[in-house]
């Protein structure tokens, strides 16, 4: 695409921008969702806008601002990874990204530092969370590791993730986190993301 066409036509954020550079250890973010959100936001995978998927029905927030890698995609590759399930969930990959000052604004770009993630279950497909710090944050831009950043963080993480979809009365969703892991796992992740999009919609 040539860059005239980039000044009258701005790029699908999962399939038009890249995942970066220096992925997987720093990639890019597209943040569908901040902590003060008080709807469940959503890409539509057709056109690129965000959407309202749903309002939230408990009273739980989402700690830290959360969306997705660019031109990443979950399927074979990623479940293959899982000691619990052989599928992902054909979603763009999940990452939350921990940071000093909140990040209050949605449809933003910003690069991020991986240092580990959650391995989740949802319906019984791989719906893996990476988590990752804000690249050069004043406070956590130096974490390498998910040691490297406070357990009541991933505590509050855990809890969002395992009672965001529960509807009062109608018991619980088939949400698990099986494990909480390191960036490695994360970076291994990542790259079977990628190998699934390319092979779902590579060139």
């Amino acid at each position: 695409m040539s860059t005239k066409s980039y000044d009258r036509f701005r790029p699908h954020p999962w399939h038009g921008l890249a995942a970066g550079d220096d992925a997987p250890d720093v990639v890019n973010v597209y943040v569908e969702m901040t902590p003060s959100d008080g709807v469940k936001y959503e890409i539509d995978k057709k056109t690129g806008i965000l959407c309202v998927d749903r309002p939230r029905k408990l009273s739980s927030q989402l700690p830290m601002a959360y969306g997705f890698i660019p031109r990443t995609y979950c399927a074979a590759r990623v479940g293959a990874l899982s000691d619990y399930t052989d599928e992902g969930d054909r979603d763009p990959l999940d990452i939350c990204v921990v940071s000093e000052c909140p990040i209050e604004r949605s449809e933003i770009l910003l690069s991020a530092r991986v240092i580990g993630g959650l391995h989740m279950i949802d319906g019984g497909e791989a719906d893996d969370k990476i988590i990752a710090v804000l690249q050069n944050d004043y406070v956590w831009g130096d974490a390498r590791s998910i040691d490297d950043i406070p357990q009541p963080m991933i505590t509050r993480l855990r809890h969002y993730f395992l009672t965001y979809k529960e509807v009062p009365g109608n018991g619980s969703h088939e949400v698990s986190i099986e494990t909480v892991y390191d960036a490695d796992v994360a970076r291994d992740v990542i790259e079977a993301s990628m190998a699934d999009y390319d092979e779902a919609y590579g060139d």
